[in-house]
């Protein structure tokens, strides 16, 4: 009668490690696998008829130990040679650039721009564009955003659009920042629930008051940080391009023009008439700055010119008579 509990105890041992070598076979993908399982399952069965329920427990937690390694094993990947790898991180980098463009016809160079955007799968994301007084485009300032993968053949293709007059280009590495604030969105987030289930079994006003009060400030860090998330996330995506387009005036020599011009007797008529014509302006400039002088003299000088011409008069007979 005493050894009927000692025989029960192996019984349940041996029918949890059967139990648990299925489960495994089920779960394993190689037949190799299920060759292993299966002379475990057996040393299990051994051991557990000759070894009591203690060496059966001590298999069944082998056995649970080597299917959480190879849960592991199969989460991580393994190289080729058996051994665990790594998984290589990704850089996120921030790439920005300004291109500056002059040509003879901004509305062409423009139009060539935004179809260089649009083969790199980009977008025009302001665009600033001025006209002279005929209405034709004189400059043009756009501002694209390209895939960062696609950053350096934008540059590339844009500043063989016109005749360059300058490119900048810079890069900021934040793999960091992102990781970190990938790390900080993942606590708060735990943390806003540790706080919900807190307030879920608050059972006072005051516990209530504080727990919400504790929500709100949590919240409003969770969606400051999801926020920068986003910003950086579109920053390491989408790279920025700014494109500056000035026109320049081409001047040609006109061959044919030049036979036009007036030569012999002509030439030097039009050279006179231009001498004159320059001569007489100065003439008139002159005239036109002592003008203001002379009128000052005759309002001014009029009326001495009377008064003496008036003493004058008047002293005349007077010198008569005494002669």
């Amino acid at each position: 009668m005493s050894r009927l509990p000692t025989t029960r105890l192996r019984a349940a041992g041996i029918l949890t490690a059967i139990t648990m070598t299925a489960l495994l076979a089920a779960c394993s993908s190689g037949s190799g696998d299920g060759a292993g399982d299966s002379s475990a399952a057996d040393s299990v069965a051994s051991s557990g008829s000759g070894g009591g329920s203690d060496s059966s427990g001590g298999t069944a937690r082998e056995l649970g130990d080597r299917s959480t390694a190879k849960d592991a094993g199969s989460r991580t990947g393994s190289a080729p040679g058996g051994g665990p790898t790594t998984p290589e991180m990704q850089r996120a980098v921030i790439s920005s650039g300004a291109v500056s463009l002059s040509t003879d016809d901004v509305r062409a160079t423009r139009q060539e721009v935004q179809r260089i955007v649009d083969a790199q799968s980009g977008d025009v994301a302001e665009e600033n564009t001025e006209s002279d007084e005929r209405g034709d485009a004189s400059y043009s300032r756009l501002v694209v955003r390209v895939p960062s993968a696609k950053f350096a053949a934008t540059m590339q293709a844009l500043e063989d659009t016109a005749t360059l007059r300058s490119s900048t280009r810079g890069s900021e590495d934040v793999t960091t920042q992102v990781i970190d604030t990938g790390v900080r969105v993942r606590a708060q987030e735990a943390s806003l629930e540790r706080v919900e289930l807190l307030l879920a079994e608050a059972d006072s006003l005051k516990d209530v008051i504080w727990i919400e009060s504790q929500l709100t400030s949590r919240q409003a860090e969770l969606d400051s940080l999801k926020s920068q998330q986003s910003y950086l996330e579109d920053q390491t995506s989408l790279s920025t391009i700014t494109v500056d387009i000035s026109q320049v005036d081409v001047f040609e020599d006109d061959p044919e023009g030049q036979d036009d011009r007036p030569a012999g007797f002509l030439s030097g008529l039009d050279g006179g008439m231009k001498a004159m014509g320059a001569v007489l302006v100065a003439v008139l400039t002159i005239l036109g700055a002592l003008l203001p002088f002379a009128v000052a003299a005759l309002v001014l000088g009029l009326p001495l010119w009377l008064v003496v011409r008036r003493r004058r008069a008047a002293a005349a007979p007077a010198e008569v008579a005494d002669a």
